[in-house]
């Protein structure tokens, strides 16, 4: 039986997985047949190797593919030029038995002398045999070379870039010259982006030697119909009676089709929320997918090590990331900015018509919870208060969203008084939500609905057992943009097919009412609560 798989390389035969044969076949037929030369660059665990695995099976049709992993060439193979090519022609004899290439066994005899030889090897030497493999080998050769991020910071992989552009610019300007069809390279770093000391500041890495690549635009992420036919193929083996369109959607929904956050998902229903929800059909809905983002948004995954421990060596991205959420900045994307860059190369961020976006609903929620959990250890009064009262708000298993409401206006007057001019809205959003978590712990979740992030107005949406709740968060800008806040709320109460919202206003005028009243707009019920 087929199983989810988080794990390095998923197997179609053993996993399952979503179809990449149509993402596959997009990179065989605009970039390798045509020659070019590319860097497949994404963020930890998007699904790289797969990737490269499902690619080599099928480029293997009509070409001889050779596939090595820079990790295999170990940390004294960068010392000098001699060591790198020793140890790169030792990885490709060794690879060859579990590539899917068909070449002739004088080349290996080559590659094996040269790997065992005494005196100095040159980078010449091995692009020689390069040379000699191309030109005897009956079909073109497909070179795949995934993590080369190994090999980025060092001098003699510069090096070795210029020889493979050296052979790309030969075969541009005489056709009848062969060498590589396609080179490959798969990592989190885009070489071509390489900013590494190891040059003098008069020699700067900008002009890197793979300049000839082409931009890899194809993208990566998993489709909601891609989902969908995966867990149609799990509905097959289970019969779950789950709705599959469904819950590919929702999937899609809080991962942006990340692949390993997908899988998780995924695999924490097959397993681990079976121990909370035994009934297959119960756990495979809205309910199971909340469990399993709960699981997920609690546990310490190789996928969140690794983003945690970004932020922690480079803290210009912490502070940026922290300005989108707590602060509502709007950042344009720039591709000239370095931290824009780094945030999306290590999967923060993505670009949504021209401006920075966080990637998902999961790693946002995980980033506010990082960001609220650092005012918690400063013993903030907010998490205090909310923890203290927590249990009044919860009645027959529903949240009494209004009680919070007035609760928090009570213990925003009773810590701070009337609101001062230089009230920032990223003080609200961040001290109701200091208030809300410890309430909803460990039994609902909550995400901010990007497109209504920003200075004037936030979107919290709370999912608790079963239930969703809406509440905007937004500065009082008087009657009229109140009036037009009220209407938004009404039409987002209707994409959620909800009939109670509910707005939360800082307000600044010295005549306004605090506390929470009610609003009816059209067939909706509004409770409006004021600061």
């Amino acid at each position: 039986m087929k199983t989810f798989n988080t794990t390095a390389v998923c197997v179609p035969d053993k996993n399952y997985m979503v179809d990449l044969s149509e993402r596959v076949g997009e990179i065989t037929t605009q970039l390798v047949d045509c020659g070019k030369y590319f860097t497949i660059n994404r963020a930890r665990q998007y699904g790289k190797t797969t990737t490269l695995t499902a690619l080599e099976r099928y480029l293997s049709q009509k070409y001889d593919v050779i596939s090595i992993d820079f990790q295999d060439i170990t940390g004294a193979d960068y010392i000098d030029e001699n060591q790198f090519v020793k140890g790169l022609a030792g990885v490709l004899c060794d690879a060859k038995d579990s590539m899917n290439a068909k070449l002739p066994d004088k080349h290996y005899d080559l590659l094996n002398k040269l790997s065992a030889q005494e005196n100095t090897a040159k980078l010449n030497d091995i692009f020689r045999i390069f040379d000699t493999l191309c030109n005897d080998s009956a079909r073109p050769i497909v070179w795949i070379i995934d993590e080369v991020d190994t090999a980025t910071n060092n001098q003699v992989f510069l090096d070795f870039l210029g020889k493979l552009r050296s052979g790309y610019l030969k075969k541009q300007k005489n056709p009848q010259y062969r060498t590589f069809q396609s080179v490959i390279l798969a990592g989190v770093t885009d070489v071509k982006h390489l900013k590494s000391k190891i040059r003098s500041e008069d020699d700067s890495k900008e002009n890197c030697p793979w300049n000839v690549a082409t931009e890899f635009n194809i993208d990566m992420s998993l489709s909601a119909k891609g989902i969908k036919g995966m867990l149609d193929e799990y509905e097959s083996d289970h019969n779950t009676g789950m709705d599959t369109e469904e819950m590919s959607g929702l999937i899609r929904d809080y991962t942006n089709g990340y692949p390993f956050l997908v899988s998780r998902i995924c695999e924490l229903l097959d397993t681990e929320v079976g121990k909370k929800i035994e009934n297959l059909h119960d756990r495979w809905t809205r309910n199971g997918l909340d469990e399993a983002v709960k699981m997920i948004l609690s546990e310490d995954n190789t996928l969140f090590q690794s983003l945690t421990g970004k932020l922690n060596n480079l803290p210009e991205l912490k502070a940026s990331l922290k300005s989108i959420l707590m602060e509502g900045t709007k950042l344009t994307w720039n591709p000239d900015q370095r931290d824009i860059v780094l945030m999306q190369m290590y999967g923060f961020v993505r670009n949504v018509n021209n401006s920075v976006r966080i990637d998902n609903r999961i790693f946002e929620t995980r980033l506010y919870n990082l960001f609220i959990s650092e005012e918690e250890f400063k013993n903030n009064v907010f998490f205090r208060e909310g923890d203290l009262a927590r249990n009044i708000f919860v009645e027959d298993g529903k949240l009494n969203v209004r009680l919070i409401l007035e609760h928090f206006i009570q213990t925003y007057h009773q810590i701070y008084g009337p609101l001062e001019d230089k009230f920032k809205e990223k003080d609200g959003r961040e001290q109701f939500l200091l208030y809300l978590k410890p309430i909803i712990n460990g039994t609902g979740n909550y995400y901010i609905e990007a497109q209504t992030r920003d200075q004037k107005r936030t979107d919290i949406i709370i999912d608790y057992l079963g239930q969703q709740y809406i509440i905007e968060l937004k500065i009082w800008h008087g009657e009229r943009y109140n009036e037009s806040g009220e209407k938004q709320i009404s039409e987002y109460l209707d994409y959620f097919c909800l009939s109670t919202g509910y707005m939360l206003s800082f307000n600044f005028n010295k005549n306004k009412e605090t506390g929470v009243k009610q609003v009816h707009i059209g067939n909706k019920l509004l409770y409006e609560a004021t600061v």
